[in-house]
């Protein structure tokens, strides 16, 4: 009997996240959010956008909000294949965590999506949406999961 560790449970969570984006690393092991950084370095071609929009069923124009983008901009990128600037891709990484994150949170999608969209105490009243595109706002919302994952009123 096999037993399985947090290290195990992590390292199929980020893989999970590579599947989301439409990326295949197979060779690359991933064991925490800096290995990100490397992969952005590399280069992340711009169309893992879609996959992600698809993926969580996000419209290109909320897509573009939470990455503060313009939409055409966002269209410009897509349409060209290009390469995303590291500092975006890494961006994309954290909101796809973020994302894998929420629905096992609240279970599904749809309950997460909601939570998303109703102001918290927690967050001064704010929508966890609204912080998503601000420096540091998805970290703050991850901190919020994993008080409402443990069960601390949040």
């Amino acid at each position: 009997m096999t037993e399985i560790t947090e290290v195990d449970t992590t390292r199929e969570h980020y893989q999970r996240l590579l599947q989301v984006l439409g990326q295949d690393y197979d060779k690359l092991e991933i064991e925490s959010s800096y290995d990100f950084i490397r992969l952005a370095a590399k280069g992340v071609n711009a169309l893992a956008i879609e996959k992600f929009r698809h993926y969580f069923k996000i419209s290109r124009e909320e897509t573009a909000q939470i990455l503060n983008i313009s939409s055409p901009t966002l269209y410009r990128w897509i349409r060209s294949s290009k390469n995303l600037e590291k500092n975006y891709a890494i961006i994309l990484f954290d909101l796809t965590d973020l994302f894998l994150y929420g629905i096992s949170v609240f279970g599904s999608m749809e309950s997460f999506h909601k939570w998303l969209d109703l102001p918290n105490t927690a967050l001064g009243g704010l929508e966890p949406k609204e912080l998503l595109e601000i420096p540091g706002g998805i970290s703050k919302v991850k901190d919020i999961l994993g008080r409402i994952e443990h069960g601390v009123y949040s």
